[in-house]
């Protein structure tokens, strides 16, 4: 499956996504949780606070506050390595596999409502991105 969308279009299907997700029930994800637990659950591990600080460009304490917040909604949960005491394993829970299914299963039905004739959200007073 090929998609070629233009900026405005991408962008559309992202707000989309993120105003649907908003509209239900459940956690309110910051883009640094959301793209920390993406990338637990979407790569291959082990996943180390120091490896995914490195991997996201982030401070090791932005990587503990996200999952300070993640491990309070059940999402992912830390580990003290028995190999290397010095080092924090991040591990998945089944809670966070069941809400990434469910939001896998938001952004394809919001991007299938686009595909489908779901014409971009006109915004008079904003130019579209550049293309």
């Amino acid at each position: 499956m090929e998609f070629d969308l233009t900026p405005t279009e991408a962008l559309d299907l992202w707000r989309r996504v993120l105003v649907a997700n908003v509209r239900q029930e459940g956690p309110d994800l910051s883009s640094r949780q959301l793209a920390l637990v993406l990338t637990v659950y979407m790569t291959a591990g082990p996943h180390t606070v120091r490896g995914l600080a490195a991997l996201l460009n982030i401070s090791k304490p932005a990587v503990t506050r996200a999952l300070d917040r993640l491990g309070k909604l059940g999402f992912a949960r830390r580990k003290v390595d028995e190999h290397d005491r010095r080092s924090v394993l991040v591990q998945r829970t089944v809670k966070g596999s069941v809400f990434l299914r469910e939001f896998g299963d938001l952004v394809g039905a919001t991007g299938r409502t686009l595909c489908d004739g779901g014409a971009p959200a006109a915004q008079p007073d904003a130019p579209p991105p550049a293309e």
